[in-house]
């Protein structure tokens, strides 16, 4: 038997294969996949051939685009090898000891007392009220005729009601009914005029709210009645009646405006592409009646900011365009582990910006937030563009924003100490 290895014939009998010369046990490896590589006739430097490793430099220099994102992800997430061009390493399987315990099948799922989506659907009476436009003078009539069926908000067991009119988005003007004292089924009977062009009613809203008067304290609500479209029912040209179920609610809905922006995603270069197009009806933060807004994207994943980026300021204005596109790169096995929180601040100058509104947009995002996420995701490679109205920073949710709009995680605080946020510039 013959054993070639660099030159050298042995025999059996002769010398042992370990006691040979170590240059002539260890091949150097970069020999053989150079071998490997370079095959006769696929040589890149010929004029005409197609190089062999161009399609994998293209996927390694992809993989290389997410390495930052894999480095911000948290260490309990398991995050597939993104060298596309090789297979990873198989792991032997290990055989499972009998009596293991295994913890997650112990999991108890927590079954909250009460719901707040219930809660939120909690309806407290009823109100009637009419609605009917003057074309000739272009005005705007509200008629709140009666309540029904209030709940009772004094110790007594009767109410003290009255109703607040705004249309939105202008709270500047308002208008307010007669109290009514002890009485669960009040008839108001008030009209109010609101002036204004035909054309300006579709993007209007009628916003009620029903107080209860207290003489000695804060006034306590009721509940509220947002009426979207004022030319759901008809045009307006005669008077027209309208029920509406009072929705409960604790303080007073405040129309924070709306945001426009699409996404898009390339799953084959993993590119998340966020274009901010414009806002409208902002809330107005200076004493000017305007705000300096700016547009802020948070990459979030498992409640952790991995990374942020701002659009630039516009000066007093409520409805500012922005057309500005912000990128991430994210791979496509981790597209249902992030989201989105986008923020509408208002800058300042001297002290901190503030919130203006947010939105979250992501796989477990609620309601608008995740049906267009889901619809970028079914038409990758297509902007899908859509209006999302903003809300209050809400205090349950797993993250909140700081004073700098910064995402920081809730800790469970004692009742009566006050938070302190603990900023770090990223």
């Amino acid at each position: 038997r013959l054993d070639v290895r660099k030159g050298f014939f042995t025999q059996s009998g002769a010398r042992p294969w370990h006691r040979l010369p170590r240059e002539a046990v260890a091949a150097p490896p970069l020999e053989v996949s150079k071998a490997r590589l370079e095959q006769p006739g696929t040589s890149g430097g010929e004029k005409g051939e197609p190089c062999p490793c161009k399609h994998r430099e293209l996927l390694v220099s992809s993989s290389c685009r997410h390495i930052s994102f894999k480095r911000h992800l948290p260490r309990q997430m398991h995050v597939s090898s993104m060298d596309y061009g090789l297979e990873p390493p198989a792991v032997a399987e290990q055989p499972t000891s009998i009596g293991r315990i295994k913890p997650e099948l112990y999991k108890q799922k927590i079954v909250d007392t009460e719901d707040p989506k219930k809660e939120a659907e909690k309806t407290c009476g009823k109100i009637n009220f009419t609605l009917k436009y003057d074309y000739e003078n272009e005005m705007l009539t509200v008629r709140i005729l009666r309540a029904f069926d209030l709940p009772a908000k004094d110790f007594c067991g009767s109410s003290d009601p009255y109703v607040k009119i705004y249309l939105l988005p202008d709270r500047k003007r308002k208008f307010q009914t007669r109290v009514h004292r002890k009485t669960l089924n009040p008839t108001f009977d008030e009209s109010f005029h609101f002036p204004m062009p035909h054309e300006e009613l579709a993007s209007r809203k009628l916003h009620l709210s029903v107080f209860d008067f207290d003489r000695f304290s804060r006034h306590d609500m009721i509940g509220e009645v947002i009426l979207e479209n004022l030319l759901e029912d008809s045009d307006l040209s005669r008077e027209t009646s309208i029920w509406r179920d009072i929705q409960y609610a604790t303080t007073e809905s405040v129309d924070l405006g709306e945001i426009m922006f699409s996404l898009c995603y390339l799953p084959t270069a993993g590119r998340l592409t966020l274009t901010v197009i414009k806002c409208r009806n902002l809330k107005a933060m200076d004493i000017t009646g305007y705000s300096d807004p700016y547009v802020k994207v948070s990459l979030l994943c498992d409640g952790r900011r991995l990374k942020k980026k701002k659009t630039t300021i516009k000066k007093n204005t409520l409805n500012p365009t922005y057309n500005e596109a912000i990128i991430f790169d994210i791979p496509p096995e981790n597209m249902d582990q992030v989201s989105l929180l986008i923020s509408v601040m208002d800058y300042d100058r001297v002290g901190h910006n503030e919130i203006i509104g947010v939105c979250r947009v992501g796989v477990n995002a609620e309601g608008l937030g995740r049906d267009h996420w889901n619809e970028m995701l079914a038409y990758p490679r297509k902007p899908i563009a859509h209006w999302h109205p903003l809300v209050e920073v809400k205090k349950s949710f797993k993250e909140v924003c700081g004073p700098r709009g910064e995402v920081v995680p809730v800790l469970s605080i004692p009742q009566g100490f006050l938070p302190i946020f603990l900023t770090r510039e990223t």
